[in-house]
């Protein structure tokens, strides 16, 4: 790989790990019963996923390089974007009581 090519990795894998910061910290901020009202896992499961997804991030992302860290890298993008774009607007329009601004 080129230095650029490198270069322009390495900062898409930094921008990744606010995103899985992100996550986590929206799931801690939610209550337990809106999971399960919003027909998700539990609240355990998804503070297990997105703060795996981020530690997964941090240590496989900057610190990895290329090569086999980034596997683990991206695996912990898809968990924490899987939360970000179906579990969190179900939980925010579960907990506005299903209005839909």
């Amino acid at each position: 790989m080129s230095p650029l090519s490198l270069n322009i990795l390495y900062l898409i894998q930094l921008a990744g790990v606010p995103v899985g910061l992100f996550a986590f910290g929206h799931a801690v901020l939610q209550r337990a019963d809106a999971y399960t009202a919003a027909d998700r896992m539990t609240k355990p499961a998804w503070l297990g996923i997105t703060g795996g997804g981020a530690a997964a991030m941090i240590l496989f992302g900057a610190l990895g390089g290329p090569g086999t860290g980034m596997l683990f890298w991206l695996a912990g993008l898809v968990a924490v974007l899987i939360y970000i774009v179906d579990v969190r607007p179900k939980l925010i329009e579960v907990q506005r009581g299903g209005q839909n601004w």
